[in-house]
C-alpha cells in the first residue's frame, strides 16, 4: 500500500515508495507485458514447462537408439504410434477441464508427463517406447487443451489476455532454447549417461511444474471470482453445442492450416535445406536459432503495436504473412551458395514474423469464441487442431516433397490463404456466454 502524507498547502501526496512499481508497470506495458504481479508462479511454471521439454525434444530418438536394441526405423514407428493413441486425450480432457477447472487439470497433466519420462529408463522393446510415448504425449496434450483457460485465469480482463499468450508464447521459446543448448552439451559430454541424467531432470521440471501451479493463487477470473467447478444444466449439451458452433469450426480449420506451417521447423526444414537446396546442415541450426531467438525476444512489444486492430484480421495478416513464408521458401534456389542462404534466411524470418502475429491472436479468439460454462470443450476442439496437424505434418509433408520440392510449400501456401479467409469471417462474433 503506498504511503500517503500532505504538503504544505495541504494537499495529498504518495510518496516516492510505490514508484518503482508504477515504473516497472509502465516498462511492462510498453513492452507488451501482462500485469505479473500475484502471477509469477504461472510464469514459472510455463518457462520451467518448456525448459524441461527442450531439454529432451530434440534427444528422445536418440536416446531409445542409445538405449534399447530396438532399430531406428521401429523406434520412430513406435513414437509416431504413441502420438496417434494420444490423439483422443484433448476430447478426454474437455469435460474435465469444465467440472474440475484448468489448475487441477494442468497439475495432474505435468504430473503425468513426469510418470512418462521416469519410465523411459524402464522402455527396452517397442511397445514399452510407445507406452512411454503414450503417456508423455498424453500429458502434453492434456496441459496445452487446459494452457488457454489458465490463461484466462490469470488475465485481469479480456482485453489483456492477448498480451498473456504472447508472453506463454515466448517464454515457450526461450525455455525450449535454453534446453536444447543444456541437454546438447550435457550428451556431447557425458554421453549416455548425460541422455538419462537429461531424462530425470526432464521428470523433475514436470514436477516442479506442477508443484508451481498448485500453489499458484488467481485472484479472479474473467467475469468474476476464480471456481474451480462449473456446474448447471447446460453442461450437459456437452460436445454437440461446440460441434454445432459453424464459426468455432472455421476457427478450427483455420488454425489447423497454422499448425501444418508450425510443424515445418521440426519436419520439413532439415531434409528440405540439406537435400533439395544442398545447403550446408549447420545452416539449419541457424535458422531455428534464429526463429526462437526473434519470438523469445520480440513476442510481446510486437504484439503490443497490434493490439488497437481487430483480433480476426490480426489472425488474418499473420496466415497472409505466413503464405508469404512458404512462397519464399518455393522459391529458394538449388546448389547451397550465399543467395540460397540469404533467401532462407529472410524465409525464416518472414515465417518467424507470422508466428510473433498469429500464434497469441488465434489463441486469443479461441477463449473469445468459446461459450465459459463449456469452455473445456471448446478447448478441447481447438487442442484437435494441433493433436490432428501434430499427427499428420510429418507423413504429408514428406510425401508432398517425395513429389517435387515445391509442392509442400505450395500446398502450405495455399491452406495459409484459405486459413485467412476463415479467419476475416469471425470479425466481431461471440458466443453466448463468451468468455
Amino acid at each position: 500500500m503506498p504511503h500517503t502524507g500532505r504538503d504544505r498547502a495541504g494537499h495529498a501526496m504518495t510518496t516516492r515508495t510505490d514508484r518503482p512499481a508504477g515504473v516497472r508497470r509502465r516498462t511492462g506495458s510498453r513492452l507488451g507485458l501482462p500485469e505479473l504481479t500475484g502471477h509469477g508462479r504461472l510464469v514459472g511454471a510455463n518457462l520451467i514447462d518448456s525448459l524441461g521439454t527442450g531439454l529432451v525434444l530434440a534427444f528422445t530418438v536418440v536416446y531409445f537408439a542409445r538405449t534399447t536394441s530396438v532399430p531406428l526405423a521401429r523406434i520412430g514407428t513406435a513414437l509416431s504410434l504413441g502420438r496417434l493413441l494420444a490423439l483422443p486425450v484433448p476430447a478426454l480432457v474437455g469435460p474435465l477441464l469444465d467440472r474440475y477447472g484448468p489448475r487441477r487439470v494442468a497439475v495432474a497433466a505435468n504430473l503425468v508427463c513426469a510418470a512418462g519420462f521416469l519410465g523411459f529408463p524402464a522402455a527396452r522393446s517397442l511397445w514399452s517406447i510407445v507406452l512411454t510415448q503414450l503417456v508423455v504425449q498424453g500429458g502434453t496434450t492434456a496441459y496445452w487443451t487446459a494452457s488457454r483457460s489458465l490463461v484466462s485465469l490469470a488475465a485481469s480482463s479480456p482485453l489483456e489476455r492477448p498480451r498473456w499468450f504472447g508472453l506463454v508464447s515466448a517464454l515457450r521459446n526461450t525455455g525450449m532454447g535454453l534446453g536444447a543448448v543444456v541437454s546438447s552439451a550435457t550428451v556431447d559430454v557425458a554421453g549416455v549417461a548425460g541422455l538419462r541424467a537429461v531424462v530425470v531432470a526432464n521428470a523433475a521440471t514436470f514436477v516442479v511444474a506442477a508443484w508451481l501451479i498448485a500453489t499458484w493463487s488467481p485472484t479472479r477470473s474473467p467475469t468474476g471470482p476464480v471456481s474451480s467447478k462449473v456446474d448447471g444444466p447446460s453442461c450437459q449439451s456437452g460436445y454437440r453445442t461446440v460441434l454445432r458452433d459453424s464459426a468455432y469450426l472455421r476457427l478450427v480449420a483455420a488454425n489447423l492450416a497454422y499448425v501444418l506451417g508450425a510443424m515445418t521447423p521440426s519436419v520439413l526444414l532439415a531434409v528440405y535445406v540439406t537435400g533439395s537446396v544442398r545447403a550446408p546442415a549447420w545452416l539449419v541450426g541457424v535458422l531455428l536459432a534464429l526463429n526462437t531467438a526473434v519470438v523469445a525476444t520480440s513476442q510481446t512489444a510486437v504484439y503490443r503495436l497490434l493490439e488497437r486492430h481487430r483480433l480476426s484480421r490480426i489472425a488474418a495478416a499473420g496466415l497472409v504473412v505466413d503464405a508469404a513464408a512458404f512462397l519464399m521458401f518455393a522459391l529458394v534456389p538449388t546448389g547451397g551458395g550465399a543467395v540460397a542462404c540469404a533467401v532462407l534466411v529472410t524465409a525464416m524470418l518472414v515465417f518467424t514474423a507470422a508466428e510473433v502475429v498469429g500464434s497469441p491472436s488465434l489463441n486469443e479468439l479461441s477463449v473469445r469464441l468459446s461459450a465459459r460454462h463449456l469452455q473445456g470443450r471448446y478447448q478441447a476442439v481447438y487442442q484437435m487442431s494441433w493433436a490432428v496437424g501434430g499427427a499428420l505434418a510429418p507423413a504429408a509433408l514428406t510425401g508432398l516433397l517425395t513429389l517435387g520440392p515445391l509442392w509442400p510449400w505450395i500446398a502450405l501456401a495455399l491452406g495459409g490463404a484459405a486459413a485467412a479467409a476463415l479467419a476475416l469471417t469471425l470479425d466481431g462474433r461471440r458466443a453466448e456466454g463468451a468468455v
